[in-house]
């Protein structure tokens, strides 16, 4: 019988709007706030704060 998985995914969206976004995993258990990161965004061609969101 299948693992059931505890890792969630979820998308990282740009706060410059620009649509681009990473997916990255998460555990609820351990991280219970929303994801904050400073990545680099190539269509802004810096880097900006990635918010997590859903993913669909």
């Amino acid at each position: 019988m299948a693992k059931k998985v505890s890792n969630l995914l979820v998308k990282l969206v740009s706060s410059e709007k620009t649509g681009y976004f990473y997916v990255k995993k998460r555990n609820p258990k351990k991280l219970t706030d929303k994801l904050v990161f400073r990545k680099y965004d190539p269509i802004a061609r810096r880097h900006v704060i990635f918010n997590e969101e859903k993913l669909k």
